[in-house]
């Protein structure tokens, strides 16, 4: 009887061992997944910039150091490995971007210009959907830290070497609006 009784608190604490454990991988999955969604939006976004500085190359060629500065965040952003690395080499991007977008606010032939409304919209619908994937990737990357440090799951995390995610934050600057400043 006695063995009996503790062949099933053995299953039971097995049982409960092995959700622990799954819920671990799940959430690391999701960290995976919703890393990924970030990854293809910004994929997006950096095959976008080109077609964008092009077109405002047409109108507004003097501007080769706003031009020079998008290449090489551009070039950065697309190297950049990991969340923090990402996340300040696409918010110097987005830095150069708000810089694009003063200079054709010079340009009034510009703004009249399909070409450019159709990819200043097509960029605006790329930044909500980094937002959105941003977003649920830090909930993620939350409820994985939160299970990593929480007891008794921290043990097991510990003992199967799972680790902590950083999130993907913005950086103070972006959070400020874009100051416009029209040279006479």
């Amino acid at each position: 009887m006695v063995g009996l009784i503790f062949l099933a608190v053995i299953i039971v604490f097995g049982i409960f061992v092995i959700g622990m454990y799954n819920s671990l991988v799940q959430l690391r999955v999701r960290c995976d997944s919703a890393w990924s969604d970030i990854d293809v939006q910004l994929k997006r976004r950096h095959d976008l910039i080109p077609n964008l500085v092009e077109t405002v190359k047409g109108y507004a060629a003097h501007e080769k150091g706003t031009f020079e500065d998008i290449a090489k965040f551009r070039s950065m952003a697309m190297q950049a490995t990991g969340p923090a690395d990402k996340s300040v080499a696409e918010n110097q991007l987005t830095g150069a971007l708000k810089s694009l977008f003063a200079v054709a606010e010079n340009y009034p032939q510009l703004q009249a210009s399909q070409e450019f409304t159709q990819l200043q919209n097509t960029l605006a619908q790329i930044e909500d959907a980094i937002q959105n994937a941003r977003r649920y990737y830090n909930a993620v990357v939350r409820d994985l830290n939160t299970r990593i440090q929480s007891f008794p799951t921290n043990i097991l995390a510990g003992m199967f070497g799972f680790q902590q995610r950083q999130f993907f934050e913005a950086d103070a600057g972006d959070r400020e609006p874009v100051a416009v400043k029209f040279q006479v």
